[in-house]
């Protein structure tokens, strides 16, 4: 079975850090580029970042420079470093294989439980 297991959210004051992970099992993991997604309070399911198989990332603008992706594929297991934290980030955090992913399957909450990441 796929399963997609988030963890490291918290909470923190604004300007504080966190690093999510994101362990996955149940498919082909070294072959995925893997993302992290986000939903505010409100909010749809947003992008935050990805990572390819060979260890590229892209960012969304307004954590860039921020936050940093990084993969360990002998572990299966994406993480994300996030600092100078905003109030705008506080969100549920999740992972999901970027293929997956579309309108009718959002990676928010389509598989893994997600972390909360509270600022304040």
């Amino acid at each position: 079975d796929v399963q997609l297991v988030e963890s490291g959210g918290g909470s923190v004051q604004a300007g504080g850090s966190l690093t999510l992970s994101c362990t996955a099992s149940g498919f082909n993991f070294q072959d995925s580029i893997m993302g992290w997604y986000r939903q505010g309070p409100g909010n749809g399911c947003d992008f935050v970042s990805s990572i390819t198989t060979d260890g590229m990332t892209y960012y969304v603008g307004s954590v860039k420079g921020r936050f940093s992706m990084t993969r360990d594929n002998a572990y299966n297991r994406v993480n994300l470093q996030m600092k100078s934290l905003k109030l705008e980030d506080a969100a549920v955090y999740y992972c999901a294989p970027v293929a997956w992913v579309g309108p009718a399957r959002p990676a928010c909450g389509s598989w893994g439980q997600g972390t909360q990441v509270t600022v304040s």
